[in-house]
């Protein structure tokens, strides 16, 4: 196999862009006769002539200007590697690759993340959704910056990383106008047997509502279940039946549906973790996530639940 020595092209490309060797032997801090053997080794190495006298200077041939135009593109490459390494910004958009739970709630998961759009330096947001098991494999090795779930991960999950609450918040049971009002009177009790829409059993939220359900002695009506959050909101804006959503975007969708409230609890949590595979939290954008959560969206439950450092849970391989 052939390769190529990266330290005769940077000689070649310094001189290029400094216009001669002597230009060239102060900033690589060499002997001009040392890159001048450096320069015929690599077009030796290339069968090409890549330098050519014009004047008292050197200047590219023609394949000298193709070899220099591809040096550019990988010291430049080079030079951004460090700074996404050492967290500097970069020339390019900042790249961020999150992982969402397919039972996460959409419009939660467009909240959160949102705030990484709005940094001082461009970024690009690469969204994959998933269930939990295949977003950390991912994780784990290292193909997603950070996984948006609706739980902690525990013991039992075989990969190092970290559980970093983003907040926590009661739940709200919504509908349209008509069915609102014949079920909002008497609530929690109105709930015996009236028509739920309830996502499914694989999540969280769904796991803490028949808790509740049970706990009251209500047996609502289950007209639907849903793995899409956003399908069962489709079909409970339209009328299909009452549907609960986290509080904290219930203004968000009485706002932009035309639902009312029945009522709301606390007793039922909904909780929101990132996972990641660092105990402090590096990239500019998951940082940006992460504390915009805190301090915006969950700050009424943040308040209560975290002051300061976040807590972190870990789950090893070790």
């Amino acid at each position: 196999m052939e390769w190529l020595n990266y330290h005769h092209l940077l000689y070649f490309w310094t001189v290029v862009r400094t216009g001669g060797i002597t230009a060239a032997s102060r900033d690589l801090r060499l002997a001009g006769p040392t890159i001048s053997v450096q320069l015929r080794q690599l077009e030796d190495a290339l069968g090409e002539k890549l330098l050519q006298r014009s004047g008292r200077t050197v200047v590219p041939t023609e394949v000298g200007r193709l070899v220099y135009k591809y040096a550019e593109e990988i010291f430049s490459t080079g030079k951004e590697l460090l700074d996404v390494v050492k967290g500097r910004p970069t020339g390019h958009p900042l790249r961020v690759v999150i992982g969402i739970a397919d039972v996460l709630p959409k419009l939660i998961a467009h909240q959160l993340i949102q705030p990484a759009l709005h940094l001082p330096q461009p970024v690009r947001v690469v969204c994959h959704e998933d269930n939990p098991e295949h977003l950390l494999a991912d994780l784990a090795i290292q193909e997603i910056d950070l996984v948006l779930l609706d739980a902690p991960i525990g013991p039992t999950v075989k990969i190092r990383a970290y559980n970093h609450l983003l907040g926590e918040s009661g739940v709200t049971f919504l509908a349209k106008p008509k069915l609102a009002a014949r079920y909002r009177r008497n609530f929690p009790r109105s709930l015996d047997g009236a028509p739920l829409l309830l996502p499914m059993t694989n999540s969280a939220i769904r796991r803490n509502l028949d808790q509740w359900f049970e706990t009251l002695n209500i047996r609502p009506e289950v007209v639907g279940e849903f793995e899409d959050d956003s399908l069962l909101r489709e079909f409970g804006t339209e009328g299909a039946g009452i549907f609960p959503a986290v509080s904290v975007v219930e203004k968000q969708l009485r706002r932009h549906y035309d639902v009312e409230r029945l009522g709301r609890t606390e007793a039922v949590r909904s909780t929101f973790y990132a996972i990641s595979v660092e105990r402090k939290l590096k990239h500019p954008a998951v940082v940006a996530i992460c504390q915009a959560a805190r301090r915006e969206l969950f700050r009424a439950g943040a308040s209560r639940e975290t002051r300061g450092s976040l807590p972190l849970a870990s789950a090893s391989s070790d």
